[in-house]
């Protein structure tokens, strides 16, 4: 290993390692979430969250709903610097202070529609297994073939094989199916769903859900001086989650929840349900009716008006101010344009997205730039894709950081002491972990919580951080 990757894995492996030395059991489950199982969204959002919620995830980082908690010390600074230098002498050496390996198994869909990104994250694991793990740490992979029955097959052959802790599934289907049995035998599971649901009780999710998402993307626009919300969802499970997550974080703050519609999956019913969202043909008439009034007066002021009408469609704004768009894909680029067609101004609204914005496609819509959505800083998460791109020689899917981080995590637990590496108390530290996208960690019910940043598309594909994530969680002196 070069000296600048030893460098990358030590630094890695003390996150996790810190966070595990100072680790706390984990309250009973306490499910409040409901968003959407991951299947169900057009795309996965990438690796991020934040305290909030705190809801992720997701990879939100709600800072809204943060508590108002102390901030680790500078003692543990000093701790962390003598920590780091302990790492490096373990790194150089042969296994740490168990022996014995430390078997885990990966539940992932290597056969099936998503063997694709099976693929993907399977190689991000072994990425993670170059970076953080040591010669006693051996992960098993078995492909459940994106099926319920699948998953609980594949999961019956590792933990017969003696797994302590299993890393995925990917669908909420295929949790459910396994967790009956991974409770029975005693072991954890780190899933990377987004199927809140299926959370909590020995189920702790990486997967990025919306919740977190929503109210961080919220609390800044609050905070930047918008008071209106509305909505435009596509009509699915996922969309109306998160309708009803924008409509609780918005009235939490006092701000006021303007409106929200839905239209179809496919956006064929798009025009209509624009049209209506921005009262276009009420202010169409206004605007007529205006003109009319206008145009039987003879006087110079009154000629003045109509020339200022010229070119306008309607009179008067939109009742809102911040437009969340909670989609992706082909159907978002379809009804992104009938925006300001029908007169909602991006100058004048602000167009807000979740992490499914997060792709190139979106990125490029012209109408989306001085838009504003939630996710890892960009600099964040290109470390990651520039070591994948050299190893491998393709772009990773965006979910490829949750097998990576959920990897890194196993490996850097399996150096605690034998019996409580992937015990509630380790998995439950408060402090949370270091990942690919940034920070995380997670809640009393097996939440993810996150460190996210939000961001500004500022032209084609290019995007600038304006507000930038935590650095660390807040944690209370007690913890």
């Amino acid at each position: 290993m070069s000296k600048r990757r030893r460098r990358v894995a030590i630094l890695i492996a003390l996150s996790f390692l810190l966070a595990a030395c100072q680790a706390e059991s984990l309250p009973s489950l306490s499910v409040e979430d409901k968003t959407v199982a991951a299947d169900e969204q057009a795309a996965v959002e990438p690796l991020p969250v934040e305290t909030a919620e705190s809801a992720d995830d997701s990879e939100s980082d709600s800072a809204a709903a943060a508590p108002k908690e102390e901030a680790a010390s500078a003692s543990e600074d000093l701790a962390l610097a003598d920590l780091t230098e302990a790492v490096e002498a373990e790194s150089e050496q042969a296994p740490g202070r168990q022996s014995g390996a430390v078997k885990v198994g990966l539940l992932l869909p290597l056969t099936g529609n998503l063997a694709r990104e099976g693929a993907a994250l399977l190689d991000a694991a072994q990425l993670a297994l170059f970076d953080v793990a040591d010669a006693r740490f051996l992960l098993e992979p078995r492909d459940t073939g994106g099926t319920a029955e699948g998953a609980l097959l594949a999961a019956e052959g590792l933990l017969a094989g003696g797994a302590t802790l299993l890393l995925g599934p990917l669908l909420s289907e295929e949790v459910r199916a396994v967790t009956p049995t991974a409770r029975v035998a005693g072991v954890n599971m780190v899933a990377f769903s987004t199927d809140t649901e299926v959370a909590g009780d020995g189920v702790y999710l990486l997967g990025h859900t919306s919740r977190q998402q929503v109210e961080r993307l919220v609390a800044f626009a609050y905070e930047s001086g918008l008071k209106r919300f509305a909505v435009l969802a596509p009509s699915t499970a996922y969309g109306r989650a998160v309708a009803a997550q924008m409509r609780v974080a918005v009235e939490a703050l006092g701000a006021e929840f303007a409106a929200v519609a839905f239209y179809m999956p496919d956006a064929s019913d798009a025009d209509e349900v624009v049209r209506g969202l921005a009262d276009y043909d009420r202010r169409h008439g206004a605007l007529q009716d205006q003109r009319n009034a206008l145009a039987q007066r003879d006087d110079e002021i009154s000629k003045r008006a109509l020339r200022r009408l010229e070119g306008l469609d309607t009179l008067g704004e939109v009742p809102f101010d911040a437009l969340l768009l909670p989609d992706g894909g082909d159907s978002l680029r379809l009804v992104v344009p009938l925006l300001p067609y029908y007169d909602i101004d991006p100058v004048k609204v602000r167009f807000l997205g979740t992490g499914l914005w997060d792709n190139p496609e979106t990125l490029a819509e012209p109408t989306l730039a001085g838009g504003w959505y939630v996710g890892p800083p960009p600099q964040a998460r290109a470390g990651f894709v520039g070591r994948f791109e050299e190893t491998y020689g393709y772009t990773p899917h965006r979910i490829a950081t949750l097998a990576y981080d959920a990897t890194a995590l196993a490996a850097a637990l399996a150096r605690s002491p034998e019996g409580a590496a992937f015990a509630a108390a380790a998995l439950g530290s408060r402090r949370g972990f270091l990942g690919a996208g940034g920070i995380f960690r997670f809640s009393a019910d097996g939440l993810p919580e996150r460190g996210l940043a939000v961001l500004e598309i500022t032209g084609r594909d290019e995007v600038i951080v304006v507000s930038p994530p935590p650095s660390r969680f807040a944690v209370s002196k007690a913890e």
